[in-house]
């Protein structure tokens, strides 16, 4: 392929996060993503495995020196979220992400980049590739359907991993670690219209009551994502 990102470093981050963006990877849409992460580890000689989520592991042993440290376990997600502007024909099943480089900017043509959580994807693979860098053994979990309610991080089946301490790279900014424990829960609100004829949340007033009551009790130790409100017509009488 043709690479737009040129003289710019990290190198090996961008050109992965290139051929990564290539590849329509939208929720529910990550086998193809998944087999390129299996044929890039076979062509780095390392040990990977996918599953039927097409959550994808790659092991990397420790570099020289480093063989008695623990392991460390590197996560982010292949999934992105897919919108893009009114005018632009694109389709996300099948079309990759036009890179656009706008100065000191890195963005795409109309659509959403997927830097969400293609960087970590490119770092985590930079990471694997890498000869010259020291680390302890790494485990890469690239999970899928993260956007859609961490789908894959819920089907996962980590029976083959060794490591107890985890860094999540789905974070920013650069440079910034956030020490805690990911967690979050679903609420689903069922409210009664008072007529059978009012079935859309955005015309029930006893709806958007509710909604906005629930959004109150979000807490920043425990984010919520609100379902969308299903209003049920009153029962007959």
């Amino acid at each position: 392929m043709e690479y737009v990102i040129k003289n710019r470093e990290p190198a090996d981050v961008l050109r992965y996060f290139e051929e990564i963006s290539a590849i329509p990877r939208g929720s529910g849409n990550e086998k193809a993503i998944g087999e390129y992460l299996l044929d890039f580890a076979a062509k780095q000689g390392l040990e990977a495995r996918m599953d039927d989520l097409y959550n994808v592991v790659i092991k990397k042993p420790a570099s020289p020196g480093c063989e008695h440290l623990d392991p460390v376990i590197l996560q982010g997600h292949t999934d992105m979220v897919c919108e893009k502007n009114k005018n632009v024909e694109h389709d996300f099943t099948k079309d990759g992400i036009k890179l656009v480089v706008d100065g000191d900017i890195l963005r795409a043509d109309g659509t959403t980049l997927g830097a969400d959580n293609g960087q970590a994807v490119a770092c985590m693979m930079a990471f694997l590739a890498r000869k010259d860098m020291k680390h302890p053994p790494l485990e890469c979990v690239f999970t899928s359907q993260e956007e859609v309610g961490l789908i894959g991080a819920i089907g996962f089946d980590p029976y083959d991993l060794k490591g107890t301490r985890m860094i999540n790279m789905d974070c920013g900014p650069e440079g910034v670690c956030v020490a805690g424990s990911a967690g979050g829960t679903t609420i689903d609100i069922y409210s009664v219209c008072p007529s059978p004829e009012k079935r859309y949340p955005s015309r029930c007033a006893a709806s958007r009551a509710v909604t906005r009551a629930a959004t109150s009790t979000r807490s920043a130790a425990m984010p919520t994502r609100l379902q969308p409100v299903c209003c049920m017509p009153s029962p007959r009488r």
